[in-house]
């Protein structure tokens, strides 16, 4: 037994430890992190995905209602039936690409708050909505901004294909259906390749309030040499909610079966089967609500988590960030670390300290700023070792006289 306690790190101050991190601890910090602060990340999230469900869904529906209500009225075949079929179709379109890119820009802006809510659980701080929204505030367009580029552009994308495709299959319509088929192939390592390259352009956005063709750059360099523990990260997470979506979906269709067998047991099964579809799509789509929030928390938080391992592997962010909290803890302003030092190189961090540097094979020779600096010489191979003389202090001891390392006696054996 020694009176010494055994070594233990120390602890880390926030969510994660202040050192480059694993694809484990990532991941899991990825799902567990929503537990530092549910009430803030959990309820905004939710309120704010399903005011833009129920708007979306109420919008498309009535303005279908409104423009698809007039062919009641006309025949069909006639030219004035095919134009106004034309133009609701155009309307209805044009009204879910709108409402799309408003639930799109609510989105972005939850991600906004979950990223700078990630950044200050690191360094141990729980802040309200007020204040993380005051960090998000500045730079809510540009984010708002980037959701709308990326969807215009893939819309665009898909838009000419699509054009290609059915202007080949006019005349060739073989030739169009494994084009298709091709493009549809190709287009899922296009799109994980992509998503993974810019999955950090939130969390730049937010924490280093740059532009947003700055972050799309800076995402590009950050992720360079992480790319496939990132990649990993964004399947996993997305495989997971979305197997637990299709296992919630199977029992709501046993719910809606029942309900219908109850509400009409003997009667007229129409009403009977409105009734139990609209109240199992309504429980189905509470629980697929919920589940697109927290997913939505879970990817927002592992790229926030990305971008902050980045940063400590390329920037040395984690010694920002330790140098934030000790001068927060004692009591002296502290800048924001997550501004300080973007861009910094730290070539050659765990480099041997010059100290131990000699002419050992392996070690480099002494820096100038060491003057007066003679490295110890390794004697020749085969020539006798130095002798130390003696010293006042410790005289010479022959070896024949030098006691043995087994002459040990027990205290007190002396008074037997």
């Amino acid at each position: 037994m020694t009176s010494y306690p055994a070594w233990t790190p120390a602890p880390r101050p926030g969510i994660i430890p202040l050192h480059p991190l694993s694809f484990g601890v990532i991941l899991g910090r990825s799902f567990s992190a929503l537990r530092q602060n549910p009430k803030v990340l959990l309820g905004f999230a939710l309120v704010v995905q399903t005011v833009a469900i129920l708007v979306a869904t109420a919008g498309i529906v009535a303005v279908g209602f409104a423009t698809f209500g007039r062919l009641a009225s006309l025949r069909p075949g006639t030219d004035e039936f095919e134009t106004v079929l034309a133009g609701s179709i155009a309307i209805s379109g044009a009204t879910a690409l709108v409402l799309s890119l408003a639930s799109g820009a609510l989105g972005v802006l939850v991600q906004g708050v979950v990223v700078s809510e990630v950044a200050h659980a690191v360094v141990a701080e729980k802040h309200t909505l007020g204040a993380l929204w005051q960090r998000v505030k500045p730079v809510a367009w540009r984010l708002i901004g980037y959701s709308a580029l990326v969807f215009l552009i893939v819309a665009v994308v898909i838009g000419v294909l699509a054009a290609g495709i059915i202007g080949l299959a006019v005349s060739v319509g073989p030739a169009a259906i494994v084009l298709a088929i091709l493009l549809a192939l190709s287009a899922i390592p296009l799109s994980l390749w992509l998503s993974t390259k810019l999955l950090l352009v939130p969390s730049v956005i937010v924490l280093e309030q740059a532009s947003v063709f700055g972050a799309i750059g800076r995402s590009w360099r950050l992720t360079r040499g992480r790319f496939w523990p990132t990649l990993g990260i964004i399947v996993i997470i997305s495989m997971s909610f979305g197997i637990l979506a299709q296992v919630i979906s199977v029992p709501f269709s046993f719910v809606t079966m029942g309900l219908t067998s109850v509400i009409t047991p003997t009667g007229d099964p129409e009403p009977g089967q409105i009734i139990a579809l609209l109240v199992g799509t309504l429980f189905a789509q509470a629980f697929v609500t919920l589940i697109q929030t927290i997913a939505v928390i879970v990817q927002s938080t592992a790229g926030a988590l990305v971008y902050i391992d980045c940063r400590m592997r390329r920037e040395g962010l984690d010694l920002d960030l330790s140098a934030y909290i000790d001068q927060r803890d004692a009591g002296t302003p502290a800048p924001d670390p997550y501004r300080r030092n973007v861009g910094r190189t730290m070539d050659g961090r765990w480099q041997q300290p010059a100290a131990y540097a000699g002419t050992q094979p392996g070690y480099p020779p002494p820096p100038a700023q060491y003057p007066g600096y003679q490295p110890v010489q390794s004697p020749p191979a085969g020539s006798p070792a130095p002798q130390q003389p003696a010293t006042a202090a410790e005289p010479a001891v022959a070896p024949a006289d030098r006691p043995s390392s087994t002459d040990w006696t027990a205290p007190g054996a002396d008074r037997a």
